[in-house]
C-alpha cells in the first residue's frame, strides 16, 4: 500500500514516552495507516497543530506533561479539538478509564496491547470521525454554491487568527459584492441568478486555488475570500485573477448601469494579528474599502489595512 493510500485510510498520531511501545503500534498499524509518533507532551501538540492527524493514540503516564493534560490541550485549541483520542495506557483499573473518557477520550486500551484490538478499536474511531466529518461539512457549507457558509467562514476566521497571531504571520481578507445584483435579478430572474451565483462561486475558487484559502457566502449576494499568510500583494493577485475570471467569463448583466457584464466591487483589508487587534477589526477595515470601491464606481477594489503591502 503506498503512503498516499494509507494517508486517505487515516494518518495516526501515537505518543509515548518508550520507544518500544511506539514500535509495537506501528508495527500493528503501519499496513494500513499512516503512523507519526511523539515521544512527549509538547512535542505531540505541536505535530497536532501541523500534521493534523485524524486519531491519536495517547499514553496516561509521560515525565513532564502527561497524557490528561496533552488531552486537554487538544480539546481548548480549536485545531485540534476535533481529533479523537484513545488512550494507550498501563493503568487498568475503572477508575483509571473513567478519568481517560472523563478528561475526553474517545475510547481507552491497556497495555499490553493486542494487535487486533488496537487495529479494530482505531477503525471504529476513523469511522466515527468520518461520519461527524462529513455531516459537518454539510452543515457548514452553502446548499447553492457549494462553498462555505457564514458559519463556516467565522469558525475558520477565528482559527487563522489564534494560528497567524501566534507564528506573527498576516490574515488578508475580500469582501465581494456583485455589482447591481438586484437589477439582474429583476431583469433575468431569481432561477438564472442562482446560476450565476454558483457560476461567481466557481471563479472565486479558481481565483484562491491554495488549500489554505477559503471561499465563503457572506449573504446574498457578498461573498467573502480568507486568505491566511497572505499581505495585501498576494492579495491584491487574488482579486486581479477574480476580475480577469468575470472579463473571461462575460455573463450579460443588461440592467447594469456600470457595465453590460456581470462584475464586482471588492474590499480587501490585511492585518497581523496582534494583542490589541480582533478578527472584527479585519472585517470592519475591509467592508469600508468595499464600500468605498462601490462609493468610486463599482467594478474595482480598494486595499487597506495596518498591515498591507501593495
Amino acid at each position: 500500500m503506498s503512503l498516499t493510500d494509507m494517508a486517505v485510510n487515516g494518518r495516526i498520531l501515537v505518543v509515548d514516552d518508550a520507544m518500544e511501545n511506539i514500535q509495537i503500534l506501528h508495527g500493528a498499524l503501519q499496513d494500513e495507516h499512516e503512523v507519526l509518533f511523539a515521544m512527549d507532551g509538547p512535542r505531540a501538540l505541536e505535530i497536532a497543530r501541523t500534521q493534523r492527524p485524524d486519531l491519536i493514540l495517547l499514553d496516561a503516564v509521560m515525565p513532564g506533561m502527561d497524557g490528561y493534560a496533552v488531552c486537554k490541550e487538544l480539546l481548548a485549541a480549536p485545531e485540534t479539538s476535533d481529533i479523537p483520542v484513545i488512550f494507550v495506557t498501563a493503568l487498568k483499573s475503572p477508575e483509571d478509564e473513567t478519568r481517560a473518557l472523563g478528561a475526553g477520550a474517545a475510547d481507552f486500551i491497556s497495555k499490553p496491547v493486542n494487535a487486533a484490538v488496537v487495529r479494530a478499536r482505531v477503525r471504529t474511531q476513523l469511522t466515527v470521525k468520518r461520519q461527524r466529518d462529513a455531516l459537518r461539512a454539510l452543515i457548514l457549507t452553502d446548499a447553492l454554491t457549494g462553498v462555505a457558509n457564514r458559519r463556516a467562514f467565522d469558525e475558520r476566521l477565528d482559527a487563522e487568527w489564534r494560528r497567524c497571531g501566534r507564528a506573527g504571520l498576516p490574515v488578508a481578507l475580500v469582501l465581494v459584492d456583485i455589482d447591481h445584483f438586484k437589477l439582474y435579478n429583476d431583469h433575468y430572474g431569481h432561477q438564472a441568478g442562482d446560476a450565476t451565483l454558483v457560476q461567481f462561486a466557481a471563479a472565486m475558487r479558481r481565483a484562491a486555488a491554495r488549500t489554505q484559502d477559503l471561499v465563503a457566502r457572506y449573504g446574498g449576494e457578498e461573498f467573502a475570500i480568507l486568505l491566511p499568510q497572505l499581505d495585501g500583494r498576494g492579495a491584491t493577485g487574488v482579486a486581479n485573477r477574480l476580475m480577469a475570471e468575470l472579463e473571461h467569463m462575460a455573463i450579460p448583466h443588461a440592467a447594469s448601469p456600470t457595465a453590460p457584464r456581470l462584475t464586482a466591487s471588492m474590499g480587501i483589508a490585511c492585518m497581523v494579528p496582534g494583542e490589541h487587534s480582533m478578527p472584527a477589526d479585519l472585517i470592519q477595515v475591509a467592508d469600508a474599502l468595499l464600500y468605498q470601491a462601490k462609493a468610486e464606481g463599482r467594478d474595482r477594489f480598494r486595499l487597506g489595512g495596518l498591515d498591507c503591502v501593495a
